[in-house]
């Protein structure tokens, strides 16, 4: 492979996996804001799951002026909830939208994003290190022509 080509696709596994990794903190910096959200002017009541997913549950539960929401984006930290199930529930009051499962906070989106982040580096380190070399090489052999 030409040493050009090699440079450019070890920049661009290196752009992706520091994209990667950059998506992955502002993923759990999110998480943290959405948590001070709710925090800051907090609203706690039982709400129905209506689907639940690995990644988003529907959930549809009624605020105290007597209104039901059902968030469009789900709840918060979803995992092991399933339809049919009634769980307690944390919502920021100003935006009911915004909603967590109780007991559940930020801390839980550290380790899948911690893993993400090891599981990059471990995949893109070798390869970019393996195309280095193979470039020095390619450029060493060109010189001594």
């Amino acid at each position: 492979m030409n040493p050009r080509v090699t440079g450019r696709v070890r920049r661009g596994i290196l752009v992706t996996a520091a994209g990667i990794s950059i998506l992955a903190v502002l993923l759990v910096v999110a998480a943290w804001r959405n948590d001070g959200t709710i925090e800051s002017d907090m609203g706690v009541t039982t709400a129905e799951v209506l689907s639940a997913g690995s990644l988003r549950s529907a959930i549809s539960f009624v605020t105290p002026d007597g209104v039901t929401h059902n968030p469009e984006l789900g709840v918060l930290y979803p995992t092991r909830l399933t339809a049919g199930q009634r769980i307690d529930v944390e919502y920021a009051r100003a935006d009911p939208d915004l909603v967590r499962v109780s007991g559940r906070d930020a801390s839980v989106a550290v380790i899948p994003a911690g893993s993400l982040i090891v599981v990059t580096w471990l995949i893109a380190g070798p390869l970019i290190w393996y195309l280095r070399r193979r470039e020095d090489s390619a450029v060493s052999s060109a010189m001594s022509s």
